[in-house]
C-alpha cells in the first residue's frame, strides 16, 4: 500500500478533518436508516417525521466536504494516494447523502403505508432492510478501518441483496394478485422495497470507490448481481 509523507502537519490534520466529516455523515445516514426500518416495522409516525426532518443535516454535511475537499485540491494539489482519498472522499460523500435520502424517502413511504387503511405484512422488507444495514455498516467500518477485505466483503455480497428484493417482490406481487384489495398499500411497501434496494447498491458503489482510493484499482471482475426483476424507480 502507498504512504504518503507530508512536511506540513496540518496537511495531515486536513486530511483526517475531511475523513472525520465523512465518519460523522455515514453515522448519521446508517442511523436514519435504522430509524425508518423501525418507524416501519413499529408504525412509528412520529420517527418517520424526525427521519424525514433529519436529511437536512446529512445535506449539509455533504455540501462541508464538497467544500472542503475543493479547497484540498486547490491549496495542497494532491497527487498520488492523497489526490485518491480526496477525490474518494468526495464520491463517497455523495454516495452516503443518496442512502440519506432513500432512508428519508422510506420514511415518507411508510407514514403514506400507515393511512392506507389496508395492513400488509412487512416482515420480509424489514428483513431486506437489516441485510442492507449490515452491509451499510460493515462499508463505513472499512473506510475508517482503511480495510480493503472488508470492503470485497461488502462488494461480493451484492448478489445476495438482489435476491432477497426479488423475493420480496414475488411475494407482494403474489399478495395483490390474490387480493385486489392490498394492492394500493403492496405498491407502497414494493417503493420502499426498491429505496433499500437501492441504499444496498450505493454501500457497493462506496466499497468500489474504497479500493480504488486506497490500491488505485477497481475490485476485479464484475460485481456480482442477481438478477432483479424490474420494480418501482
Amino acid at each position: 500500500m502507498e504512504e504518503q509523507v507530508h512536511t506540513v502537519k496540518s496537511y495531515d490534520e486536513e486530511l483526517a478533518h475531511l475523513t472525520g466529516i465523512i465518519a460523522r455523515m455515514g453515522g448519521m445516514a446508517e442511523a436514519q436508516f435504522a430509524s425508518s426500518l423501525h418507524a416501519l416495522s413499529r408504525r412509528n409516525e412520529a420517527l418517520a417525521q424526525r427521519v424525514i426532518e433529519g436529511d437536512i443535516r446529512i445535506d449539509e454535511l455533504d455540501k462541508e466536504v464538497q467544500s472542503f475537499a475543493v479547497r484540498l485540491l486547490a491549496l495542497r494539489q494532491p497527487m498520488a494516494v492523497d489526490l485518491r482519498q480526496i477525490v474518494g472522499a468526495l464520491n463517497i460523500s455523495g454516495e452516503i447523502e443518496r442512502v440519506g435520502d432513500y432512508a428519508a424517502n422510506l420514511a415518507k413511504r411508510s407514514l403514506v403505508l400507515h393511512h392506507v387503511g389496508v395492513s400488509v405484512p412487512v416482515a420480509g422488507v424489514v428483513r431486506l432492510g437489516d441485510l442492507v444495514r449490515g452491509l451499510l455498516k460493515d462499508v463505513l467500518d472499512a473506510y475508517l478501518e482503511k480495510d480493503v477485505a472488508k470492503a470485497l466483503g461488502v462488494w461480493s455480497r451484492d448478489e445476495e441483496v438482489d435476491a432477497m428484493y426479488n423475493g420480496v417482490m414475488q411475494d407482494l406481487i403474489t399478495l395483490m394478485t390474490q387480493d385486489s384489495g392490498t394492492i394500493t398499500a403492496a405498491t407502497h411497501l414494493l417503493f420502499i422495497a426498491k429505496n433499500i434496494e437501492r441504499i444496498g447498491d450505493h454501500a457497493t458503489n462506496i466499497a468500489e470507490a474504497l479500493h480504488y482510493q486506497i490500491l488505485g484499482t477497481s475490485p476485479a471482475g464484475l460485481r456480482p448481481k442477481g438478477n432483479t426483476v424490474g420494480g418501482p424507480e
